[in-house]
């Protein structure tokens, strides 16, 4: 069946999609998981898990190769769960938390595509936070470079709590809407 076929599935809401998805798609995706979890439980709650994201994205989104979008969904559900294992085993987990957060923002994709985009999101990145004021870059940084915790930040600049998660917040949603002017919609 083609990909159209499967998208228009998805839009009129027939449970049947999943299933074409899975006969179509299912064993790239499990070894897309499989190549990050190395756990096959855990690679197969994420093949579910990248079904269920699809049915909850399309509509409104209609991918024309269907092959990449339920790559791109496993793929950033896998690495998801792969730090959040991590974070469990070192403890704090700041490092996870903070890339978790950032997730909302700057899109992930497949190597080739990373290799080619690389460049030019590192410059956009780079532009956005020389726009920013030295305080907010500051803060910005100490999260998503540093991964420091908020609580670590309060301490260090001597901010509430409640003052370092607005801030970031904000700092998150103007580099969202940055990127989406550059064509780096989620």
């Amino acid at each position: 069946m083609e990909d159209s076929e499967i998208v228009a599935r998805f839009w009129k809401r027939e449970e049947s999609a999943i299933d074409l998805c899975e006969k179509a798609y299912g064993s790239y995706c499990r070894s897309i998981a499989m190549r990050i979890l190395e756990d096959a439980s855990d690679a197969e709650e994420c093949v579910n898990d990248t079904y269920q994201a699809a049915w909850d994205s399309i509509p409104p989104n209609k991918p024309a190769i269907l092959s990449t979008y339920l790559g791109k969904l496993t793929r950033r559900i896998s690495l998801k769960r792969l730090r959040n294992r991590d974070a469990k085993k070192r403890g704090s987990g700041q490092a996870a938390l903070s890339l978790e957060e950032l997730s909302e923002c700057i899109p992930g994709g497949h190597s080739a595509e990373i290799q080619l985009e690389y460049q030019e999101l590192v410059t956009i990145l780079n532009q956005f936070l020389s726009t920013l004021p030295t305080e907010e870059r500051r803060v910005f940084l100490r999260r998503y470079w540093h991964a420091m915790s908020t609580r670590e930040i309060c301490e260090q600049f001597h901010y509430s709590k409640s003052k370092v998660e607005s801030m970031l917040h904000r700092t998150r949603k103007k580099l969202r809407s940055r990127l989406e002017k550059e064509g780096y919609g989620l």
